[in-house]
């Protein structure tokens, strides 16, 4: 796809194989195609490590920060559970929301928990409300460890954000769907990498290899999880799509 953009005539020229479509340069259309070549080109020049979160770094696009924020507002869940740790700026995330919630707590899950990285996490002011799992997201030992800090009643979201590719991706849905509450989530993220095949830093195979599709998948097989993005609790504009890391990441228990 090429794209041509006026600001004279504040005009959008879309060439994608047929012909040609120019639409306004200020529209809804406009944005999200303008948006989706942002965050390709943003992913590429690692945009989104140039971030932190009360003193920890934080790989995310703030956008899609402010969305799960969103969603833990709306669901005030005693639990999230995060697979990947990094730096741990998420898992201080999370942690800072619950703190101003007044209740709730995290779990990190990683294969590897860097000392350096452990020392700041246990060591900052937020870490009563963190507990860290070190060993593989699938291995039946983490998962059976991540189920025991559930209590009878809570109300869990997951969030899956450790190894992306598609097998891995769905053997933590199976893994860690049955402990999401009715009406929570357990969010792919990163699907972002099946529009990133054809980027300098991209690898072709992450056209079918991404999470974007295991989630798909998990939801045909699995009638009690819907493909469901949280609604906007505000919104006043036409727009109805986040520029996002995410895309087709949430998967929300319905039965």
């Amino acid at each position: 796809m090429k794209l041509e953009i006026d600001t004279e005539t504040n005009a959008l020229t879309v060439h994608d194989g047929g012909k040609p479509r120019r639409l306004p340069l200020y529209s809804k259309e406009g944005f999200e195609l303008l948006s989706d070549l942002w965050v390709k080109v943003g992913w590429n020049e690692r945009y989104g490590y140039t971030f932190s979160w009360f003193g920890r770094p934080v790989i995310q696009l703030p956008e899609d920060m402010v969305r799960v924020q969103e969603a833990i507002w709306t669901l005030k869940p005693d639990l999230v559970i995060e697979t990947g740790v990094a730096h741990g700026g998420s898992l201080i995330f999370y942690a800072s929301l619950f703190q101003a919630i007044g209740r709730g707590r995290v779990v990190g899950i990683d294969i590897e928990i860097r000392p350096h990285n452990r020392s700041a996490i246990e060591g900052h002011p937020l870490s009563p409300r963190i507990a860290l799992i070190e060993g593989s997201s699938t291995d039946a030992k983490t998962v059976s460890a991540a189920r025991a800090h559930i209590k009878a009643g809570e109300i869990v979201l997951v969030i899956l954000d450790s190894n992306h590719l598609y097998d891995h991706v769905m053997a933590e849905l199976e893994a860690y769907a049955g402990m999401v509450s009715p009406g929570s989530y357990i969010v792919a993220t990163d699907g972002i990498m099946s529009e990133l095949a054809d980027v300098p830093r991209g690898e072709k195979s992450w056209v079918h290899d991404n999470p974007t599709r295991a989630a798909a998948d998990f939801a045909a097989k699995h009638p009690e999880f819907r493909l469901e993005q949280p609604a906007w609790p505000f919104n006043e504009s036409k727009l109805d799509r986040t520029p996002t890391w995410w895309p087709g990441a949430w998967l929300r228990r319905v039965g």
